[in-house]
């Protein structure tokens, strides 16, 4: 039984090694080995074998300690590096002894009362690290070493005497030595180095890159080209154009804002990336509801005799607000009176024509019509404006635009009774883009023109009509004026027609309206980002806005869009990507005088003139089956191309053979939509395409969905032929590895271009004012450096076909550089000198080979700064122009060489 007095602790022995047990020493040899076993000690022999080993060392009596021989000193330190124990392999042991054997094997303890086995521990310490496994990790993360030491008597004595003194610091820092320091410094180093250079891994874009040239690569582009043809889909484009006919959107307004926030989520939906909203504030004009009027006055003037109906009749297809008022965009704001004169198409012309038959013209108000030998309608109020009239009423005449040329809507294609043609009336071949800011950006903040001073602005009011009010307005100047000659007889039935003059009724023109310097307008990007040239652009656009409904204009050309950017969207989302960049871009405000695309522009100028490869326009995209194209010479290979692939299943026939069969050709670009600001501001090779060759009720509230799901485009089947020419168009200019541009047809059509200029001249009887030798001769260098600049490309096919089909290392980079020396021609064109570049008086338009006509916006002109000064027979400035425009085509010539 144990003894209830308190009992001395004697700590237990450490176990000893095998061979510390078992070597040959003194004490091994001792004859009173082994020991007698003790009497109270009745366990077996296998039991007591440890205890017997741990005693075989000779005991020497010491006063001074009450310890057993042998006992080493407790003494704290870290695992050895060769250690192999882990706590759980000793979270296995059980009980006390278990404790106290990991206690022992983790850490060597320091006897405090033994200062003698602090340097015997570390031999016995090494033993048992070496005599324990030695497999390990070959590189690991260590840690300096550490001690800490447990209290000793002295340490004690030493406590007491220093009581007195400053305060006993119980914590004590790791002794670090310098190597360790240099290798945790030297480990941190490396940890930094690596997470650094993973971080410029990633950020570098190295593996989107990689994955985007992987997956761009798994596709065989002729399947992609049959899938893209295949996806084309009529019905989703007849569900879209139905959306967005479904109420009204002029530029600026909530309807407008709606639509814009439709196409955001489309290209979003379709997996386009950067799907940006950029936003302008720009000067818009509205018209006021009772704020506009058109009236026969009685002789004194006091009161209105007849007033007209002005507004159209309801077509009732809106499902949200009503239909557009009648008025002109960017009209002269007035309430004018005078006396009505008829002027037919309103063409300078016309007015000198009314001045030759001695007609004072002078506050009065002009009565014209639309189209005629002035196709401008701003052009016809400028005119008036220039002529002396007060104001001008410009109205649709059946002879042109309606019964006398076919079925009226919204049964047949031209303008009824009550059809009225809305339409800006700024000077978009003067000034292009906001008429405030001519030349830069309409940020909010950005300084405007004054009204009064915007070049771009007309002077007198004006208003559209219907042939319905036309009618009473002829009528009443019976007899007033000249007999108009044959060439200005109209179509309105029951007219005699006649020119009025001073003595003619006196009309009032009443036209208030709602003016914002600053309205804010929409334009909407999204992107598909190229895999090797990707700065470089394919740009497609389409403008959202409309005068009413706008199922022809514009909103055929945003379901075709729209419809291709979802295919494109799909493929993207299959792992493919093009070689170069393409933008799908809706563009606002462009029926105010081609806002929108005019500002991206002038706010992108300088990497346009850099990086805008291609720009495909959309506008009045399907109004009949006629497939019809203006565009840059570059296009023709290209397109043809695509025509060729592409079938009418109305006439069995590719559209290639319908165009061969009216021998048609490109088609000049005038200054008629968006392409105006790429093509003549920063060289971007543009071109717009189109099913027409029969017209529509333009820009009317008739040219609604219905109209086109019955009149314009049954089935939708011109909708899908176009989707599938742009599609394909879009492969051609942004996946082959060689721009398709047809270099050697833009050297041809240069000097067909100087023979139109030669011949206007001739039929002029000016060609001896000037000399055209040097154009003829910047031509000819343009006709040799092509022909030189073409042979790479054979050059280029045949190592790609020596190499199995594999393009050889580094010639990628010549192709690259070969592409942009292509596209660069035409940016080569233009007349960027500072200052004193473009057009004189229209400077905004830059290149010297196209450009619009002063007096003809719609209609294109080759050369138009020339042609500017030899109207105003200015030989001097002409013969300047000529040997200018050389100089710049034989720059671009040298430059395909360099």
């Amino acid at each position: 039984m144990p003894s209830d007095e308190k009992s001395q602790y004697i700590p237990p022995p450490p176990i000893p090694t095998y061979d510390e047990a078992t070597r040959s020493n003194s004490s091994s040899s001792r004859p009173d080995w082994p020991p007698p076993a003790s009497p109270i000690d009745t366990r077996p022999d296998h039991e007591t074998e440890a205890q017997s080993l741990l005693f075989s060392r000779s005991r020497q009596a010491d006063s001074s300690r009450r310890t057993p021989n042998g006992y080493q000193a407790p003494y704290v330190e870290s695992d050895d590096e060769g250690s192999q124990w882990t706590l759980e392999d000793d979270e296995s042991d059980d009980g006390e002894e278990a404790r106290v054997r990991r206690e022992m094997q983790e850490l060597e303890v320091e006897d405090p009362l033994d200062s003698s086995s602090a340097r015997s521990s570390s031999s016995w310490r090494k033993r048992i690290a070496s005599s324990l496994p030695q497999w390990k990790w070959q590189w690991r993360w260590r840690l300096p070493r550490f001690t800490v030491r447990l209290p000793r008597q002295s340490d004690a004595s030493n406590d007491e005497d220093t009581d007195s003194g400053e305060p006993r610091r119980r914590f004590r820092w790791p002794n670090f030595n310098s190597a360790a320091a240099i290798l945790l410094v030297g480990r941190l180093i490396a940890v930094f180095l690596i997470l650094g250079f993973l971080y410029i891994l990633f950020m570098s874009d190295l593996f989107t890159n990689m994955t985007r040239r992987i997956g761009g690569h798994m596709f065989d582009p002729e399947a992609v080209r049959q899938y893209v043809q295949s996806e084309i889909n009529s019905e989703t484009m007849r569900n879209t154009l139905r959306h967005f006919t479904s109420y009204a959107h002029i530029a600026g307004t909530e309807g407008d804002f709606a639509l814009a926030m439709d196409v955001r989520n489309d290209f979003m939906n379709y997996g386009l990336e950067d799907v940006t909203v950029d936003e302008y504030y720009v000067y818009l004009n509205y018209p006021k509801p009772g704020g506009r009027a058109v009236q026969i006055m009685s002789e004194d003037g006091m009161e209105a005799t007849w007033t007209a109906a002005l507004e159209e009749e309801e077509v009732g297809e809106e499902t949200a607000g009503h239909q557009t008022f009648v008025f002109h965009g960017h009209s002269k704001a007035g309430d004018v009176r005078g006396p009505l004169i008829y002027a037919n198409y309103g063409s300078k012309e016309d007015f000198k024509a009314l001045a030759d038959k001695g007609i004072d013209t002078k506050g009065a108000i002009a009565l014209v019509r639309y189209y005629g030998t002035q196709g401008d309608r701003a052009l016809k109020v400028k005119a008036a404006e220039l002529a002396g009239f007060a104001g001008c009423i410009i109205y649709s005449d059946p002879a042109d635009d309606g019964f006398l040329k076919g079925d009226p809507a919204p049964n047949g294609r031209y303008m009824p009774a009550d059809g009225v043609q809305r339409g800006a009336v700024s000077l978009m071949s003067w000034v292009v883009g906001d008429v405030l800011t001519p030349g830069w950006e309409s940020n909010e903040g950005t300084p405007r023109l004054d009204k009064e001073k915007a070049n771009g602005l007309v002077k007198i009011p004006s208003i559209p009509l219907a042939w319905r009010d036309a009618q009473v307005l002829l009528q009443h100047i019976k007899g007033f004026g000249e007999p108009c000659p044959e060439d200005w007889h109209g179509g309105v039935p029951d007219v005699e027609w006649w020119s009025g003059n001073s003595s003619s009724p006196v009309v009032r023109l009443k036209n208030e309206q709602d003016e914002n310097d600053r309205q804010k307008i929409w334009n909407i990007y999204g992107k598909i980002i190229g895999i090797e040239q990707n700065e470089k652009s394919i740009i497609i656009g389409n403008h959202r806005d409309a005068w009413a409904f706008g199922a022809t204009d514009p909103n055929s050309g945003t379901a075709v869009m729209l419809e291709v950017a979802r295919i494109f969207g799909d493929l993207l989302g299959r792992g493919w990507r093009p070689l170069r960049t393409i933008e799908f871009m809706s563009w606002d405000a462009e029926e105010y005088n081609l806002i929108g695309s005019t500002e991206f522009v002038e706010k992108n100028m300088d990497s346009l003139l850099k990086n805008g490869f291609a720009y495909i326009n959309l506008d009045t995209a399907v109004s009949g089956q006629e497939f019809h194209a203006a565009a840059s010479p570059m296009f023709r290979k290209v397109l043809y191309k695509v025509l060729d692939r592409v079938i009418d299943p109305n006439f069995n026939a590719t559209l290639r053979a319908l165009w061969d069969d009216r021998n048609a050709e490109l088609e000049g670009l005038g200054a008629g939509s968006d392409y105006v600001a790429f093509q003549d501001i920063v060289g971007t090779s543009s071109i717009d395409i189109r099913f027409g060759g029969e017209t529509h009720p333009y820009h009317s509230s008739y040219d609604n969905f219905d109209w086109m799901d019955h009149v314009g485009d049954p089935g939708f089947i011109y909708h899908n032929l176009l989707g599938q020419v742009l599609g394909l168009l879009i492969l051609e200019l942004a996946d082959r590895p060689v721009l398709p541009f047809d270099m050697g047809n833009y050297a041809l059509s240069l000097g067909r271009y100087l023979g139109q200029l030669w011949q206007w001249g001739e039929d002029k009887g000016v060609n001896g004012k000037y000399n055209l030798t040097p154009i003829k001769d910047a031509i000819s260098e343009v006709e040799k450096s092509v022909s030189e600049f073409e042979k790479w490309e054979s050059s280029w096919e045949q190592s790609v076909l020596a190499s199995n089909g594999w393009e050889p290392v580094g010639l990628g980079q010549r192709r690259g550089d070969y592409n942009s020396r292509m596209a660069n021609f035409e940016t080569g064109l233009l007349d960027l000198e500072f200052p004193g570049g473009g057009i004189p008086n229209r400077t905004q338009f830059k290149h010297v080979v196209f450009g619009p006509q002063l007096w003809s916006g719609y209609d294109e002109a080759y050369f138009p700064a020339i042609r500017d000064a030899i109207e105003v027979e200015d030989w001097p400035l002409a013969q300047k122009l000529i040997d200018k425009t050389a100089k710049i085509i034989t720059s671009a010539a040298k430059a395909l060489l360099e």
